[in-house]
């Protein structure tokens, strides 16, 4: 079992939001099983918030099913229990580093790059474009899903 983290800074818009897409993803291929997949954020600024409204409206619009959610602090000791930790952005990889203190495993990986982009997963806090996050947030987690399928054949 493949075991994901996202991480996004305050685990109410982007990081849950990859969560439940990853989560529809593999479940359509038939592949919901072969999976563990969590989200966390980098801040305490929205611990023990749900998921942000304009998130469950993406999701709603997208039919991605969605369960509860409860944001929460990612912790130093969680880099040993997941393969992959997928951040939105620059600045949450810089936080992880903190946290963290090194990604010896390589494991640390911005969302995009799974669908060859450099850049960061806007954040629909700031934007209020939870549609654009939506699309980006698609395209990383088709990506990751077929990188982690290829790494398994």
């Amino acid at each position: 079992m493949k075991r994901i983290l996202f991480i996004c800074h305050g685990n109410i818009c982007r990081s849950p939001m990859a969560e439940m897409v990853f989560k529809h993803i593999a479940a359509s291929r038939g592949k919901g099983a072969d999976f563990f997949v969590d989200s966390a954020a980098t801040t305490y600024d929205a611990i023990g918030c749900p998921i942000h409204r304009g998130t469950r409206s993406a999701l709603v619009r997208n039919g991605i099913p969605f369960t509860e959610h409860v944001a929460r602090l990612v912790t130093a000791d969680e880099y040993g229990s997941f393969d992959f930790i997928v951040c939105m952005d620059d600045e949450n990889v810089r936080h992880l580093a903190r946290i963290f203190g090194s990604d010896p495993e390589g494991k640390i990986h911005k969302l995009l790059e799974y669908c060859g982009e450099a850049r960061d997963v806007a954040d629909p806090w700031y934007t209020g474009n939870f549609d654009e996050t939506f699309d980006d947030v698609m395209r990383g987690c088709t990506g990751l899903f077929g990188t982690i399928s290829e790494e398994s054949k």
